[in-house]
């Protein structure tokens, strides 16, 4: 990333085309079972919570003008933080896959020349994102972000003004599932989100903006989805945007929606890369993450993400529980060379609790929980320890 300040405006701007994908709207879709009452509900809870977490964490790497892979450094060392930063690119390079492949069907439902010459139109242009780099979009980010805004307000209208009932999938979705499948989607970002606050001018500000653009959003994308099953007889949105006429204004909104999504994805992904290895620079790191993601969308189906997205909070959620409370609560700021064991075991307690849960429905979802519990681990440990500490000096 450039030694330039960013805008408090330049952040909410790519926090909103962050936002603004496929892979939103197609999650959106799994809330039908619920109802819309209860579907929304849920979905507000949900982003309520990854939300509170998402800030947290850019509010860590804003303060210190760290990279998100970096601020994890601060948890658990230098060595311990590969763990996460190979895991994060793990699920960034999934991620590239799954909007590209999302993208190339809902474009091919607008103009049919095969999914996998759209999975290259799109992999192509995110890769001319990536080139371009975040910084020098400028107004092409504000022209893009502006037409996506008002597309997607015709997308919305089209869905809501249906008059034929949706299909409703008979698939069970509990009320605390839905709500950990909201949470889930902010989750996915915490690992990326210093990324880009780290050079806001106004730090407090930029992440405040850049979470709530995100979180209102994305439960605007989710209820769209919500609304797609429940209120149309279609099932694909590039079937709905050509009932509502838009045309090349719907190919505009699946294309560039997912390119300022995903190069998000794939240039965090070389950040992610630089946190372990300095010789490889996160511009041409991200292009080729952007190619794999391009050839897994062409080769492999990727209809359903549930599992995908519950494991990514099981994942990352104890991790940043963790950093939480080093950072707001025990005060911590220094990076260790090696690897923070405890921390490391503190974390994979939580990783375990969060797969229990998952087979206790609660009614606030899993994370909310596994989070509270992880901090009240960690404090515990640490005044263990510090006790301890204190004996051994006392000698």
């Amino acid at each position: 990333m450039s030694s330039k300040r960013t805008s408090v405006l330049s952040n909410g701007l790519i926090w909103f085309g962050a936002a603004v994908s496929m892979a939103e709207i197609m999650t959106g879709t799994y809330f039908a079972p619920l109802g819309f009452a209860k579907g929304m509900l849920a979905s507000i809870i949900g982003h309520v919570i990854g939300c509170t977490m998402l800030f947290l964490a850019g509010l860590i790497g804003a303060r210190t003008r760290r990279s998100s892979m970096e601020t994890v450094k601060m948890s658990f060392g230098q060595k311990g933080s590969i763990l996460f930063a190979v895991l994060n690119i793990l699920q960034l390079v999934g991620w590239t896959a799954i909007m590209i492949y999302d993208a190339s069907l809902a474009a091919n439902g607008i103009m049919e020349t095969g999914p996998w010459v759209w999975c290259v139109v799109v992999g192509a242009l995110i890769i001319v994102w990536i080139l371009i780099g975040m910084t020098n979009l400028g107004k092409l980010n504000i022209v893009a972000m502006t037409a996506l805004f008002l597309l997607t307000l015709v997308l919305c209208k089209e869905v809501f003004s249906g008059n034929t009932a949706g299909f409703i999938s008979d698939d069970f979705l509990s009320f605390g599932l839905a709500v950990e499948l909201a949470a889930a989607m902010p989750l996915s970002w915490l690992p990326l989100i210093s990324d880009y606050t780290r050079g806001a001018e106004r730090p407090l500000a930029a992440t405040a903006v850049s979470t709530a653009v995100y979180g209102l959003t994305s439960c605007w994308m989710y209820t769209i989805g919500m609304g797609m099953a429940l209120y149309t007889g279609e099932f694909g949105i590039g079937q709905i945007m050509v009932k509502a006429g838009l045309g090349i204004g719907g190919l505009l909104i699946i294309v560039f929606s997912t390119v300022t999504t995903t190069f998000m994805d794939a240039f965090s992904a070389g950040v992610s890369t630089e946190s372990i290895t300095g010789k490889l620079k996160a511009k041409w790191v991200g292009v080729i993450v952007t190619v794999i993601g391009t050839i897994g969308a062409v080769l492999y189906p990727m209809d359903n993400i549930m599992d995908f997205l519950y494991l990514i909070g099981s994942v990352f959620a104890p991790m940043i529980a963790i950093m939480i409370t080093d950072f707001f609560l025990l005060k911590k700021d220094g990076t260790a060379p090696g690897a923070n064991l405890v921390n490391l075991a503190i974390w994979l307690a939580g990783f375990i609790i969060y797969r229990v849960l998952m087979h206790v429905d609660m009614i606030l979802g899993n994370t909310l929980p596994d989070m509270l519990i992880t901090v009240g681990i960690c404090l515990l440990v640490n005044k263990i320890l510090n006790r301890r500490f204190r004996k051994t000096m006392q000698r």
